[in-house]
């Protein structure tokens, strides 16, 4: 009888295409960042103009510049730290497939028994 190895575990447990899906949902999440900023200091820039040919003012153009940069700054500061989370929680998953089962930190049989006895 011919010997046939085992198949080996997938460490993503997904097909092809979910994987390949969610590569391109990741991508579309970072490419928010090109496109957040310039488009709030645009929108800000615009309504700082509208508002200034209204109020006849000539400082809220800039005005709406400052603000529009500070919100899309605000913006990309809290999706960094939502992607930074994400990773984090993706490799202390990855940390817990890993893992050998039955030892503890020490790489012992888990029971924590201590070699030095006072």
């Amino acid at each position: 009888m011919p010997y046939h190895r085992p198949i080996p575990d997938r460490k993503d447990k997904e097909s092809g295409t979910a994987s390949g899906l969610r590569m391109f949902a990741e991508a579309e999440n970072l490419m928010q960042i090109a496109f957040v900023m310039p488009s709030s200091v645009f929108i800000g820039w615009l309504l700082g103009a509208w508002a200034g040919s209204k109020l006849h003012q000539g400082w809220m153009m800039i005005a709406g510049i400052l603000l529009g940069c500070a919100s899309g700054l605000v913006y990309v500061i809290r999706m960094a730290f939502a992607a930074e989370k994400k990773a984090a929680r993706a490799d202390s998953m990855n940390a817990k497939d890993e893992a050998v089962p039955g030892q503890g930190k020490d790489g012992g049989d888990g029971k924590g028994t201590d070699t030095f006895k006072s």
